[in-house]
């Protein structure tokens, strides 16, 4: 997910331009709206963005001036101008200050629709190359964490996986330091570095990088970045972490495999019910008990298992992701007993909610 500041002192422009920007991908959204280049600056005290859209003359601060505060104090934003004025010198300064592209008002969504792609490409292309130079100076003392993620595979650990992504997680964040944004191209590099080692073994595996739709709201504070990206990688690591488990496994049986992925999608789409075996083995038309020892021959794990992890995905992105009570999370992933739901959530992570909701945001 990209997030867009807008600075422009003509009301029905930013609104404008807001409406247009988020036509361009349903991963860009607009977080704030600036008047002037100073109001833009107060937002970015308390609120995170990854992309500025700054109109050139303005009130009490013009955007060139803009720009030049946010590359001295948030360097990993990209800046994109637009402009009434089709002056040289404008666009030249721009050019000069790092801006992506300068666009002339009335802003063409065709236009602004190039400039986005450039700029997000750009985000993305800087934090991979600055997280691959982390990643290639400290990752020879990471070699135990390495080899616990090649075991859990071959042995399809499923159930401990949770503990090892957020274990996994320490590790990358010790390396990003206070520069959260990189947390999500570090756990992509982790996750390839898994599949380059799998090699050896003869498999092969693609991935991609997951989505982070529906993780928070268009707007992040800045105390809650560091809760959000660390929230975005752990979906990454669990997510090219089922990639991986589901291919090495290398299942041969075809309309078994297709059964267990249908029961799959059941139970992700149902995971808040009361569910039990015979309603869920009903779904592919398998006698309970026959289905029962499939499902564990096929992923490694239980019905009842895979279910809690389930629930205890979705609990855990209610609980960094939101405010509510543990009392409402429970409710909502299926437990009418809170405090059953929290033996069950410290069982899978180690933690009671509180204290890994306390243990994600220190």
């Amino acid at each position: 997910m990209f997030r867009v500041l807008i600075a422009d002192d003509e009301h029905l422009i930013r609104s404008s331009l807001a409406s247009k920007i988020e036509q361009f991908s349903e991963e860009t959204v607009v977080s704030g709206l600036a008047a002037n280049g100073v109001k833009a600056l107060e937002w970015l005290e308390e609120h995170y963005a990854d992309i500025c859209v700054t109109d050139v003359k303005m009130p009490l601060m013009g955007g060139l001036d803009l720009i030049a505060k946010v590359n001295e104090r948030y360097p990993w934003m990209i800046s994109v101008v637009v402009s009434s004025y089709d002056e040289f010198e404008f666009a030249k300064t721009s050019m000069q200050l790092g801006a992506i592209d300068y666009i002339i008002k009335p802003v063409d969504q065709e236009q602004l629709n190039g400039a986005l792609a450039r700029a997000i490409g750009e985000v993305a292309t800087q934090r991979r190359a600055e997280a691959a130079m982390l990643f290639m100076r400290s990752i020879p003392h990471h070699q135990d964490m390495l080899q616990r993620w090649v075991l859990h595979i071959q042995t399809v650990q499923l159930e401990t996986l949770p503990l090892l992504v957020v274990d996994t997680l320490d590790m990358l964040e010790s390396l990003a330091g206070d520069r959260f944004y990189l947390l999500n191209p570090l756990s992509m590099a982790w996750l390839e570095m898994i599949v380059e080692e799998l090699k050896k073994e003869k498999v092969k595996i693609e991935l991609q990088e997951g989505k982070d739709l529906g993780l928070w709201e268009k707007t992040i504070l800045q105390d809650k970045v560091r809760s959000y990206f660390r929230l975005c990688a752990v979906r990454r690591l669990e997510e090219g972490a089922q990639r991986i488990f589901a291919v090495t496994q290398a299942v041969k049986d075809q309309p078994s495999r297709r059964a267990i992925e249908e029961v799959k999608a059941f139970i992700n789409d149902h995971y808040a019910d009361k569910l039990n075996l015979q309603e869920i083995a009903d779904q592919v038309a398998i006698s309970r008990n026959h289905f029962a020892h499939l499902f564990k021959q096929e992923t490694g794990t239980t019905v009842w298992n895979y279910l809690i992890q389930i629930r205890m995905g979705k609990a855990r992105e209610l609980l960094l992701g939101t405010d509510k009570r543990i009392y409402e999370i429970a409710h909502d992933v299926g437990y009418d007993n809170s405090v059953h739901f929290s033996q069950v959530f410290k069982e899978q992570f180690g933690l009671t909610p509180a204290e890994f909701k306390k243990r994600m945001e220190r």
